[in-house]
């Protein structure tokens, strides 16, 4: 007797911490800087909404704003893919307001990107009836596990940046380095690179389109720079266009080849924040950031 009741003292005291400690952990979520934190708290209202992997990192929040005077958020995140981007972007819009434009980089619409990332979302599932929902469909022993132990939501990179972001900032989260000498020379080994994408993809990015629209948000879609010899490696880009202008009916903005020489790039497929700034120069001349246009 004497046993049983020790088992279910321990296992009422491990419930009691894991509820304590979510709870704990919850708190750091909500008082975070990290962008999703943020969005999931109200408190990332915009001018201007951007998105993309980590290649929409390069929207370079801080020159944005000292170039246009417009507010901005950035929803990028490495390897983020486009079944994720939709529901995030409409979280955005639904809890901090409409913003007036929305750039989106359309290279996260390719099945290299992290699928499993929305796994380590699993934290902002109780902000989030969308978010729940993919998890429940693309990870169940994930999303359910985060029932049975809170904590076990918060075992994740997404949550270690939040903390990391947790009294500061994270505007300036971009590639401060150039492209090192070995990968400018190894960029010949390459033989090509090419999107890999389907049709799912392109109609979460059509639905996320549309609901933007419907909430009188500008949306454009751009392709953002790469590494010129690199950018020659990337032979069924017009495809990859050519789908994404059918499927949205909106045009694409090709900046692939925008931006020339080294000093621009943090590695093959990113700018440093020297290259970021001459791209928003360039977003700027053409007009792409006019909230009007």
């Amino acid at each position: 007797m004497k046993n049983i009741i020790w088992v279910i003292a321990v296992l009422l005291l491990a419930f009691a911490g894991d509820r304590i400690g979510g709870l704990v952990l919850k708190k750091i979520t909500d008082q975070s800087q990290f962008r999703y934190s943020r969005l999931y708290n109200g408190q990332a209202g915009c001018d201007v909404l951007l998105a993309g992997n980590s290649r929409g990192l390069i929207y370079y929040q801080p020159y944005i704003e000292e170039k246009t005077g417009y507010t901005t958020t950035n929803l990028s995140y490495n390897g983020m893919p486009m079944e994720l981007a939709a529901p995030i972007i409409k979280d955005h819009i639904d809890k901090n307001g409409a913003p007036k434009l929305l750039l989106l980089d359309i290279s996260l619409i390719d099945k290299r990107m992290d699928a499993s990332l929305t796994a380590a979302f699993n934290f902002y599932t109780p902000y989030s009836e969308r978010l729940s929902a993919l998890m429940r469909d693309s990870f169940p022993n994930d999303f359910y596990g985060g029932k049975v132990t809170h904590l076990y939501r918060y075992n994740s990179e997404v949550f270690q940046r939040a903390l990391y972001y947790l009294k500061k900032s994270d505007k300036d989260w971009l590639l401060d380095r150039v492209i090192s000498p070995t990968l400018q020379k190894n960029v010949v080994k390459i033989n090509s690179f090419n999107y890999d994408f389907n049709e799912k993809m392109l109609d979460d990015l059509k639905d996320m389109v549309s609901y933007a629209q419907k909430n009188n948000v500008k949306v454009k879609l751009l392709l953002n720079p790469y590494f010129p010899p690199f950018a020659k490696k990337i032979f069924n880009k017009t495809e990859l266009i050519n789908a994404v202008q059918k499927a949205t009916g909106l045009k694409v903005y090709d900046y692939a080849n925008s931006i020339q020489g080294v000093d621009g790039f943090g590695d093959y497929q990113h700018l440093n924040k020297n290259g970021a700034r001459a791209f928003i120069d360039l977003l700027v001349e053409d007009g792409i950031l006019e909230i009007d246009k």
